[in-house]
């Protein structure tokens, strides 16, 4: 089975390399070392230098290309702008989407099939910083921004690069079985499904509008006092407007109602206190205002798809601190 693998100048390297790793490794444990044969395609021709520096020396470019590929995964990069717009490449992506049996991409990779009109009324995901982006220049798409990976018909897309390896240990298991997948995850040590979506990943909410105005002023005294009653009344009281004109004004600058504004300030603070810390979760819960552990375990659960122990598991510092090796 062909697995194409299409790189650019300044490619991430690891939306190769994990994508690539799996399918390897899948060869040693179903003991065929003809199972899979992973092809570096390049936007050039010869040696295509990675953006943390590694070169890569490409089997074919866009332009020589022959065969038929099985799959064709687009790798991402930090520049992958300047390549999503040539005509040439469109091209030969759309000449591709007709006979592979699966196409997709890693992290901004998406953007380079957007650039195809492949995403075109299809579903698809992107790293977190970018997923905005996405949506905005594809207007015909259904960009799912928590997504790890999105399958829509023979399209693929996932989140930003260690995804990739999530989508291929996926891809993996379509063709050889769930087992074969959960051996090369054990060999990989990575999840063969991991707990939740990417806003476990995403950066923590920080206010985006004008210091001076009330909006600002109302987020900057939530997040001074987020253990208190902060009901729409409260906040509309230190705005110093009607609770009308204010839950109106706040949806429309801060983009989410006051409500959402609270309940994210709160798990921002919690997932703060369970990286950096070891307290209790009752604690947590109380000094973020959720006042019981079972309610912060509901919006980790509903808003990140993990429960509080396994955000600490994943992030905790003092687990990283004291890991063998670390």
């Amino acid at each position: 089975m062909r697995i194409g693998i299409l790189v650019s100048p300044r490619v991430q390297l690891l939306d190769v390399a994990g994508p690539a790793d799996v399918f390897v490794e899948a060869e040693r444990q179903l003991g065929d070392p003809r199972a899979y044969q992973v092809q570096l395609i390049g936007t050039e021709a010869g040696v295509i230098q990675s953006s943390s520096g590694p070169r890569l020396q490409v089997d074919a470019s866009v332009a020589d290309h022959r065969g038929r590929l099985d799959t064709l995964l687009v790798a991402g990069g930090p520049h992958i702008a300047s390549i999503a717009g040539r005509e040439d490449l469109q091209r030969w992506l759309q000449r591709q989407a007709k006979v592979v049996r699966r196409i997709g991409s890693v992290c901004t990779g998406t953007f380079v099939l957007a650039g195809a009109g492949l995403l075109q009324g299809r579903r698809g995901a992107a790293h977190w910083d970018s997923v905005e982006r996405l949506a905005a220049e594809n207007p015909a798409a259904a960009v799912e921004p928590d997504a790890i990976y999105v399958k829509d018909g023979k399209l693929y897309t996932s989140a930003g690069v260690t995804a990739g390896i999530d989508l291929s240990l996926h891809l993996l298991a379509q063709h050889h079985g769930s087992e074969v997948a959960l051996h090369v995850a054990r060999r990989l040590v990575v999840f063969t499904q991991r707990a939740g979506g990417q806003s476990q990943f995403s950066p923590f909410l920080t206010p985006q509008l004008e210091p001076a105005s009330p909006v600002a002023q109302v987020q900057q005294y939530v997040m001074a006092h987020l253990g208190d009653e902060l009901t729409v009344a409260v906040l509309a009281r230190v705005a110093h407007m009607s609770e009308r004109s204010f839950a109106r004004t706040f949806a429309r600058d801060a983009k989410l109602t006051p409500a959402e504004f609270v309940e994210s300030a709160r798990l921002d603070a919690a997932r703060v206190m369970l990286e950096s810390g070891q307290a209790p979760m009752k604690t947590v819960a109380f000094a973020c205002g959720f006042h019981d552990a079972h309610r912060m375990r509901a919006v980790f659960l509903r808003r990140l798809g993990v429960t509080p122990q396994q955000y600490r598991a994943n992030f905790g510092t003092t687990r990283l601190a004291s890991s063998p090796g670390g």
